[in-house]
């Protein structure tokens, strides 16, 4: 019997370590690749790209309008085959409102695709930039990233993080142990990355709404290696460290306030409707250790996976709702926002203010800062773009940290926010991004003073 049980207890052990040490160095393992630092699932990505780019934003296209098809027919004619199967219900049985969204979405892949109608729509900068950068991207991403992550969730390391980090989770951020992977799938992967784990584990019930939109709008980061890319685009490569270290430095400082202010303040600590409420247990027995609470949760929760399939299906599942739920809402409101910014004066104005405040703290050419700061808004690259002309170091410095700890953007964040289930709206994102900029920039301003 003791042999047995021991027999039981290792397998379990097992698999909970294997599974989740596969998902770690999937998501989390920085490493080097033809020079660049990055992780295992952006290289197969990136892999997938090179193998098959130049049809990417074709597939995509039929993607969207498949969708939007499905979505219309289920709609207007509610056809039981799908109403009576809750993902295909959730996928394709949408408001009248993002109904709207998906058809403009497929309306600009169109366009954009064949050249046609207003060049506004799909120029390099606008369009273009969504179907034939960004979307590649998200395409891949979406497709390994969608099937793998039942290894980082349903394999016990949730369970295990929740219960080490909760001592620090909650009293700093006010957020569950196990949001501290979502974290870091975010810091050391991709924002992206950190917004399909969030909006999975808050459908599934882990995340209350205050949770989940304080993890989406505060740890969604872009990684480290995109980080590089954008001071690389202002000529400050050589500054990674002290960068980095300031992106790190405001980016923590947010997190610790904008929870505790409107509107995350505001959210309700109520779960997602018609989610089965899995609220994890993190209070540690007394007399038992966080690591040994921790282990013994992640291997009950091992245990549950008896077969592969349903797993297999779940990673199926996990893709097709990116692909078809995401990426038409990225690229109707990412291709708008970026028409704004390259096309009107909008975003001039919007920084106009900026002006005596950047002046106040004594940043060099203050009024061509401004505009970089508003225009982040609608594409985290866009600032450093415009700002890599500027003469003065300590501005283009400011300008590349501001863009990175800004983090709602569009184009993309922004856009996966708003597709998602994450309970945020557009006023709410525009609200935040002003808070991050506003309790950001004296920092980030400091910072470089101390350097330049």
């Amino acid at each position: 019997m003791d042999y047995e049980m021991k027999r039981t207890n290792f397998s379990s052990l097992i698999k909970f370590i294997v599974p989740s040490l596969i998902g770690i160095f999937l998501f989390m393992i920085p490493i080097s690749y033809n020079g660049e630092i990055t992780i295992p699932v952006a290289i197969l990505a990136g892999m997938l790209q090179d193998g098959i780019g130049a049809y990417i934003p074709k597939i995509m296209t039929a993607i969207i309008a498949i969708t939007v098809v499905g979505s219309l027919g289920t709609y207007f004619f509610k056809p039981k085959a799908i109403i009576n199967k809750p993902f295909l219900n959730t996928l394709f049985n949408v408001n009248i409102v993002w109904q709207l969204i998906r058809l403009i979405g497929l309306v600009f892949a169109v366009m954009t695709l064949f050249k046609l109608g207003p060049e506004a729509v799909w120029s390099e900068n606008t369009g273009q930039l969504l179907l034939f950068d960004l979307i590649p991207v998200l395409f891949s991403v979406f497709l390994f990233a969608g099937l793998f992550l039942p290894l980082l969730f349903n394999f016990g390391l949730l369970e295990l993080c929740g219960a080490l980090l909760v001592k620090v989770m909650r009293p700093v951020f006010k957020l569950p142990g196990r949001s501290s992977i979502d974290c870091l799938a975010s810091w050391l992967g991709d924002g992206t990355i950190g917004v399909l784990l969030t909006n999975k584990q808050y459908e599934e019930g882990y995340y209350t709404k205050r949770e989940a939109a304080v993890i989406g709008t505060t740890f969604s980061v872009v990684s480290i290696t995109f980080a590089i890319v954008v001071l690389a685009q202002v000529d400050l490569a050589h500054m990674i460290v002290p960068y980095y270290l300031t992106v790190v430095l405001a980016g923590l400082v947010c997190a610790i306030i904008i929870p505790r202010i409107p509107p995350l303040s505001r959210k309700p600590d109520t779960y997602y409707e018609g989610a089965k409420e899995n609220v994890a247990d993190e209070v540690i027995p007394e007399g038992d250790t966080p690591f040994r609470f921790g282990l013994k949760k992640a291997v009950e929760r091992a245990d549950q996976n008896k077969k592969a399939a349903p797993l297999v299906k779940e990673g199926i599942q996990n893709v097709l709702d990116m692909w078809m739920g995401v990426v038409p809402i990225v690229m109707a409101i990412g291709t708008s926002a970026l028409m704004v910014a390259e096309f009107t004066p909008f975003f001039t104005y919007l920084g106009a203010p900026f002006v005596p405040i950047l002046e106040f703290l004594q940043v060099p050419y203050a009024s061509d800062a401004a505009q970089t700061i508003v225009i982040g808004f609608a594409d985290m690259f866009l600032p450093s773009i415009i700002g890599a002309g500027i003469e003065s170091e300590l501005t283009r410095f400011v300008i590349a940290a501001m863009s990175v700890i800004q983090l709602i953007y569009m184009s993309e964040v922004g856009g996966l926010l708003l597709a998602s289930k994450i309970p945020v709206n557009f006023k709410e994102l525009v609200i935040i991004f002003f808070l991050r900029t506003f309790i950001s920039l004296p920092i980030v301003v400091g910072m470089a003073h101390l350097m330049f």
